[in-house]
């Protein structure tokens, strides 16, 4: 009697996909580069006044400027530093207080309803009372970030968190684990869809609010540099500002898709078609 043995089917499909998924980013390249053409094409034939929206080239040209002389460094330099450390203290307040009123039932109520009433209130409204209590110092810009970006990010891991089903938890329970280990291996990766949400959310809060502090009493920051080009009427500076900020929104959230991908691989979502 004869064994035999069948080879593994390798499948031909992964690699086919993977180079679909590859071509699918390439296409997402196009629509952006066709209104960089359009916008130099308008610029150059008269229908964008030149003074009021210079061509896509000009601003280029602008920015170069700015990079070889080394002012462009300091200004990003100054304006990383202060998004960074008001990220860290909004997001380091949204993580514990959104877990301290999940899980525990004190926290919940003394907790959530102060927040919930406070985000109604617009925080770039409270910049006068915040130069009150902190000055028109970098506090001021710091304190902004950090309050755009602890809603969005309490919201969502709070949600995160009561949105996993108690059934899981109990199951865990019944296997033996104790608390920190449900916490470890049941509720935090339940939550993780909703955290990276809420981090998304709250880096698009963090630069908004940038914007606006770095026009209060700044010497440095992109913001700062925006104003001062306001003040000579140079346009493309100011364009060029805006682009700054949105190349870093763009730049932070594609490395937070690319964290979230790889921390969970093990979530199949609805892929477009």
């Amino acid at each position: 009697m004869t064994t035999t043995v069948t080879p593994p089917v390798v499948s031909r499909q992964a690699p086919l996909r993977r180079r679909i998924r590859g071509q699918r980013r390439w296409y997402r390249l196009v629509s952006p580069v066709v209104l960089l053409v359009a916008w130099e094409v308008a610029s150059r034939t008269g229908l964008l006044s030149p003074e009021k929206m210079p061509a896509p080239s000009v601003v280029a040209e602008t920015g170069w400027r700015l990079a070889a002389d080394g002012s462009l460094t300091v200004h990003l330099v100054d304006s990383l530093t202060r998004a960074l450390i008001g990220l860290a203290i909004g997001g380091g307040l949204a993580l514990v207080l959104g877990a301290a009123a999940a899980l525990l039932r004190l926290g919940d109520n003394a907790i959530d309803p102060p927040v919930q009433m406070a985000r109604m209130l617009p925080h770039l409204g409270l910049v006068p009372l915040l130069i009150i209590w902190v000055g028109i110092g970098e506090e001021l810009k710091i304190s902004l970030v950090a309050l755009g970006s602890f809603f969005p990010l309490y919201f969502n891991f709070y949600s995160g968190i009561r949105d996993i089903d108690q059934r899981l938890v109990e199951a865990a329970k019944t296997c033996g684990l104790n608390q920190w280990q449900r916490l470890r291996h049941v509720v935090l990766p339940g939550a993780l869809p909703s955290l990276f949400l809420g981090l998304r959310l709250a880096i698009g809060a963090a630069w908004l609010s940038l914007v606006v502090g770095e026009q209060v009493n700044a010497q440095t920051g992109i913001g700062f540099l925006m104003m001062e080009a306001r003040e000579f009427s140079q346009t493309d500076v100011v364009v060029f500002g805006l682009l700054v900020y949105a190349l870093l929104g763009l730049l932070s959230d594609v490395l937070i898709r690319i964290a979230e991908r790889r921390t969970l691989a093990w979530r199949r979502g609805l892929q477009a078609t």
